[in-house]
């Protein structure tokens, strides 16, 4: 006895490896209409020394979200942290998530939030373009350009 596949198995495999592959390669990245990043740019210091991440960061959709770090294929490490004075003293803090309202806009500047971005993976000078993957709650994430700029500009 030998069993013959119907003639439309597959086409009917094909049909579903198709919607498989394309939820795979959709699911975990925002529309770019959601949020929005602007005046992105890497304040790079010399050698080893890290760099520090600053940026605009908008939410355009009708929901909260939040920000629960960041990645770069420029550098090994990528952390979320929050300049605070207290007592006359400045100092870092690390920051676990930051949500964000419905229309809400955050600045991440000096003297406030922003990335520290560490152990570089390749060498960077002023005016090259950097990918950073923010990521979110929920395993979703947006991949933005960083400029690198030098340690002088805020």
């Amino acid at each position: 006895m030998s069993l013959t596949p119907h003639p439309s198995l597959p086409r009917l495999a094909k049909g579903w490896c198709s919607t498989f592959l394309l939820l795979i390669a959709t699911s975990g990245t925002l529309a770019a209409a959601e949020l929005e990043v602007s005046e992105a740019r890497l304040r790079l210091l010399p050698g080893d020394l890290p760099a520090a991440g600053y940026f605009t960061l908008t939410n355009t959709s009708e929901k909260g979200v939040t920000l629960t770090g960041a990645d770069s294929p420029a550098f090994g490490n990528v952390m979320m942290h929050r300049s605070v004075n207290q007592d006359g003293v400045t100092r870092m803090e690390p920051v676990a998530q930051l949500e964000l309202a419905a229309g809400e806009q955050v600045e991440f500047a000096p003297g406030g939030y922003h990335l520290m971005l560490m152990k570089r993976v390749r060498p960077l000078v002023v005016g090259d373009d950097v990918e950073v993957n923010l990521h979110f709650a929920g395993n979703q994430r947006q991949r933005d350009t960083f400029r690198a700029v030098a340690p002088t500009a805020q």
